[in-house]
């Protein structure tokens, strides 16, 4: 984390620094008076890392968490005094999003409202999460417990997140799960075979549908592999294969489009 080097650098550099992120992640900023004056998010930010976090590290607790409080009070964000927070991080909107004592988010991470960095022990020591560099976490999702999300990594809106997350996944659902990757890709591919698109279905989400369609492509791609296996021993022994153009007449794909639109 780079919360000593936001500290280390001139005042004014460091609010030109979190001004310009606002810029470069929200369409909707128009003026540096409007981003002064109007974003709770840079306030709370702000005022964490320039005089709560210090007098949290200098060991002024009680003064540090009565000024959280208020600062809580203004902005609907409440972060702990001793949170440590890197730079070009950006809270868009911000409303309810609570960061823990021990949390620790990397540089150029984005935060929307709703968001929750919490502990899941009432034991001292780490117990809150470790977010990467890039990360971005949608409104209203949960990171809970000591864990680590990697440099880059997406979660989505609403995600209940309780284990690790590799640099670059995105995960989605409750509990939250990865999407993309091999078996993703797979699926699609499958799908695509078949005739629809996999992307209508509902990854990663508590879905007995999707998941049932899912264990279906994974079930198909298996036995085509193993057909396509069967069949080229057969021509190597000489056996005609000829095709069955009756097989899988009865199969609608646009059936099923429709049943997941």
């Amino acid at each position: 984390m780079d919360a000593p080097g936001w500290h280390n650098a001139p005042m004014l550099e460091r609010l030109r620094e979190d001004i310009r992120v606002v810029f470069d992640r929200d369409p909707a900023a128009r003026t540096t008076w409007e981003v002064l004056t109007c974003y709770p998010g840079l306030h709370a930010l702000v005022w964490h890392r320039a005089i709560v976090h210090r007098l949290w590290t200098a060991g002024f607790r009680w003064l540090a968490r009565w000024l959280a409080h208020w600062s809580r009070f203004a902005t609907g964000i409440e972060i702990h005094p001793g949170a440590v927070i890197g730079r070009r991080v950006f809270i868009d909107h911000g409303m309810g999003i609570v960061i823990g004592e021990t949390a620790e988010i990397g540089d150029d991470t984005t935060l929307y409202h709703g968001v929750t960095l919490g502990g899941t022990s009432w034991n001292k020591g780490k117990r809150h999460p470790t977010l990467g560099r890039g990360v971005v976490i949608g409104a209203g999702a949960k990171v809970l417990g000591p864990i680590i999300v990697g440099d880059e990594a997406r979660i989505g809106s609403n995600a209940v997140v309780i284990k690790d997350v590799p640099r670059g996944t995105t995960v989605v659902g409750i509990p939250a799960r990865a999407v993309g990757g091999d078996d993703h890709e797979r699926r699609e591919a499958q799908a695509t075979k078949l005739g629809f698109s996999a992307y209508a279905v509902t990854r990663g989400a508590d879905d007995p549908l999707a998941d049932a369609i899912h264990k279906l492509l994974d079930h198909a791609s298996a036995v085509d592999e193993r057909f396509a296996q069967l069949v080229e021993q057969l021509r190597r022994g000489g056996v005609e294969c000829d095709a069955d153009k009756t097989v899988g007449e009865a199969f609608d794909p646009s059936g099923i489009n429709k049943m997941l639109e």
